[in-house]
């Protein structure tokens, strides 16, 4: 279970930071502090439980994953919802 939640959390954590990168980039200025918010949350949680897992090859392999898919569709999502190039 671990697993499927440090997934989802690293998909969201880094999904925000791009969803954040182009804030920023795009002057979406109402986005950034809500956003900054939820990376925040999403930060902490990701550092606590992945220091009561330790490290391993599985636990790379899944937040890299999320963490990859969380960026691909933050693009895709912003870009959609802002019709910003």
């Amino acid at each position: 279970m671990i697993y499927v939640l440090l997934f989802l959390t690293s998909f969201g954590f880094i999904f925000l930071k791009a969803f954040q990168q182009r804030n920023v980039a795009f002057d979406k200025y109402a986005w950034i502090m809500p956003t900054s918010y939820g990376l925040a949350m999403m930060e902490i949680f990701l550092i606590a439980e992945v220091a009561k897992a330790g490290w391993g090859i599985l636990l790379v392999l899944v937040i890299g994953t999320g963490s990859g898919l969380g960026a691909l569709f933050a693009a895709m999502l912003h870009k959609r919802m802002f019709r910003d190039g």
